[in-house]
């Protein structure tokens, strides 16, 4: 692959042209490069960080990964999900110094990050040696940096202590497609489906699109989240012996799509603001309804399952639909009381569909609300998040004058006590029956989490109740 067309040279004070932007992971551009072929193709629309070399002010830095150029040449809009995207493979740009400076042509500056811009000037001024046994050494450019701490950080995915945070950094914002594109390969979905892997891409770039990224919680990050969360239970011996490759599908995309399109405000703040969504779904799970709709809506238009028969693509929407409205904690005690008399009776027959479905449904809960079993660290950072989108929707109701809604007042609320209240009421028992029915060391190990953040909150609590009271009494 050589490079063939010339970006402009971008002084520091002049903005970068939109064209050139981009938000996945890192590569860099000279002012004589650009993307494959005598005729530039137009990138997709993106953000990216973006920085100069103070020795070299002709080379322009952008920081992606996972590089996507449009099918189709020009600069003309086109509607989303019109076209597949093409990847980009720039390991091999400039792998040779003979490469960099021909005989016949301009040179061309090698296609270098920041991090590695003082190494290759280093490089480029050794001796050219055309020994077999010393071949020169390639150079190769941030993405392959950040992708292969990515792909090593996969391997410990079925970690309870995985850090999607981390990995969604490694992946700039890219971790829902990413995490759930290496499930399906793991598990053998593509083969054992016959999935057409653009088309298995394409649906996944959809549903990471259609989170809405200015939610501070409910987000793909969370989606990411709770994907990895399903991916443990499925590794338990019960579930992994007696799961049919259809019920690891559904549990994957079910986890992927299960807040698909979420408005970043709860089922009663439709419903008190007469939201259209609230009269479609007659205020009944409104948000799980519409993330299991659009879902469906996704899966149909991205095709992924056009080629299964009819009767199985109807019998698998309608039970990612089951396992979507799973997650509806104002129904939470129906199930939750449905599991425990279950396990009271030993009656659950793994080997029938309709348990095995039951069981999921209760692995999507557990995995949805997982957060306070997680690790101290990872527990605290969703915490924050999710607060934040509680009091802004607090703050949106009180500025229009409609009833605060529990838990999103931020003046009688804090984080500490709405973490401690969400444990004890909702997470702890949900996680004890599922204890019961999965005795591993994976749920002893939430147990233990669980114990351990309550504590952590608590004296959060104690520490700001002591903190007001001393202020209280030095002001008085």
């Amino acid at each position: 692959m050589e490079v063939c067309c010339q970006l402009p040279v971008l002084p520091l004070d002049r903005p970068v042209p939109k064209h050139v932007l981009s938000r996945r992971g890192a590569i860099s551009f000279s002012s004589s490069s650009a993307l494959i072929g005598p005729t530039p193709r137009q990138l997709s629309k993106r953000r990216g960080a973006i920085s100069y070399d103070s020795a070299d002010q002709t080379a322009l830095y952008i920081r992606m990964l996972d590089v996507r150029v449009r099918s189709q040449v020009g600069p003309g809009p086109e509607r989303r999900g019109s076209h597949p995207y093409l990847y980009v493979d720039f390991r091999d740009l400039h792998s040779r110094r003979a490469a960099a400076v021909g005989p016949a042509g301009p040179r061309l500056r090698r296609l270098l990050s920041l991090q590695r811009s003082g190494r290759a000037a280093r490089l480029l001024q050794r001796p050219a040696t055309s020994d077999p046994a010393h071949p020169p050494r390639p150079l190769h450019i941030l993405d392959q940096d950040y992708t292969g701490q990515a792909e090593c950080l996969l391997q410990r995915a079925g970690s309870w202590d995985f850090d999607i945070f981390l990995f969604d950094r490694l992946t700039n914002g890219d971790s829902l497609v990413s995490l759930t594109l290496h499930l399906f390969v793991q598990f053998g979905l593509i083969r054992l489906f016959q999935l057409d892997l653009l088309k298995l891409r394409r649906f996944l770039v959809l549903v990471q699109q259609d989170y809405h990224s200015r939610n501070p919680y409910h987000n793909s990050l969370h989606a990411a989240d709770v994907t990895q969360a399903m991916y443990c239970y499925l590794k338990e011996p019960k579930l992994a012996q007696t799961l049919t490759a259809c019920d690891i599908l559904l549990a994957l995309v079910a986890a992927a799509t299960h807040d698909l399109d979420h408005p970043g405000v709860n089922q009663r703040f439709l419903v008190k603001t007469d939201h259209h969504l609230a009269a479609l779904y007659k205020n009944t799970s409104v948000l799980e309804n519409h993330h299991w709709k659009s879902a469906v809506g996704l899966l149909r238009e991205s095709g992924l399952l056009a080629h299964r028969p009819a009767s199985e693509r109807l019998l698998l929407e309608e039970r990612l639909g089951a396992l979507i409205l799973a997650t509806d904690i104002s129904r939470q005690n129906e199930y939750l009381s449905e599991f425990r008399t279950h396990l009271d009776r030993g009656d659950l027959r793994l080997g029938d569909s309709n348990h095995r479905l039951f069981v999921l449904q209760m692995a999507m809960k557990c995995a949805d609300i997982c957060n306070p079993c997680r690790p101290w660290r990872l527990c605290r950072l969703w915490s924050s998040k999710v607060t934040e989108e509680f009091f802004h929707q607090g703050d949106t109701e009180r500025k229009h004058s409609v009833e605060v809604s529990p838990m999103c007042d931020r003046q009688t609320n804090s984080m500490a006590k709405i973490q401690i209240d969400f444990i004890s009421y909702v997470v702890e028992p949900l996680f004890s029956e599922w204890s019961r029915f999965s005795a591993t060391p994976l749920s002893r190990g939430m147990m233990g989490h669980l114990s351990a953040n309550r504590a952590a909150w608590k004296r959060s609590l104690l520490q700001a109740a002591a903190a007001a009271a001393e202020e209280f009494s030095g002001s008085s």
